[in-house]
């Protein structure tokens, strides 16, 4: 899975056409650690139909605030970079997929 290190990796992502899943987290952040091998596993089922990139909050400040990050994980789903979702916290992966799977829809 790859990471948005700075904002041009994040304009260039909005500029493609597919769905995208970003994920805010933190090194220091349990919870996000734990839901890391999902995500990761996700990233590898929907290669190709679907952008999944990690985002830290603490290299990448400015973009946490766009996106009103106040709790980690957060997870935003984009379609025509929209936002259409969103989750706070640890999921489990079917409910993942099923928010993963609406994206295609």
């Amino acid at each position: 899975m790859k990471t948005i290190e700075n904002y041009n990796d994040f304009e260039q992502l909005m500029t493609q056409d597919k769905p995208i899943l970003l994920d805010f987290y933190a090194d220091w952040c349990g919870p996000c650690q734990t839901l890391l091998p999902t995500v990761d596993k996700l990233s590898k089922v929907y290669e190709g139909e679907i952008e999944i990139r990690k985002i830290n909050v603490d290299q990448n400040k400015e973009l946490a605030a766009q996106f009103g990050v106040r709790s980690i994980p957060a997870l935003f789903f984009l379609k025509n970079s929209e936002i259409v979702d969103k989750t706070n916290g640890l999921q489990t992966e079917t409910v993942l997929r099923e928010k993963l799977d609406s994206l295609l829809n």
